[in-house]
């Protein structure tokens, strides 16, 4: 079973812009646990895979080592991390993987901590 982090900025940001409903949008980032595999597959850094969870027009971006999950079976992603980082509307969406991008080019996944 993979292991789901959101960093504590995402988590307020998603608190306060949806509210009630960010018991339905956690659920879905946390069914990742279950089932890694899920997500768009958006680019890789380095062995880091970027991917994305939709949500109505809301997307929200996590990162992967994509050795592991390209790899290992199910039964071995016991150590998997899978750290959401940010998230957007349909028209900022470029603009955030490009950010996400130079963020893991320059500083690597140490620079969303």
């Amino acid at each position: 079973m993979a292991k789901v982090i959101l960093l504590k900025q995402l988590e307020e940001e998603i608190n306060k812009k949806f509210k009630g409903e960010s018991v339905e949008i956690f659920e879905l980032m946390y069914s990742l646990e279950e089932n890694p595999h899920k997500g768009k597959l958006l680019g890789n850094v380095g062995g880091v895979v970027i991917k994305e969870l939709k949500y109505r027009s809301f997307r929200f971006y996590f990162i992967t080592d994509g050795y592991k999950l390209k790899i290992l079976d199910e039964d071995s992603l016991t150590d998997l991390l899978i750290r959401f980082v940010r998230m957007s509307d349909k028209k900022d969406q470029q603009e955030t993987i490009n950010e996400i991008r130079n963020i893991l080019i320059k500083i690597g996944p140490e620079g969303f901590d």
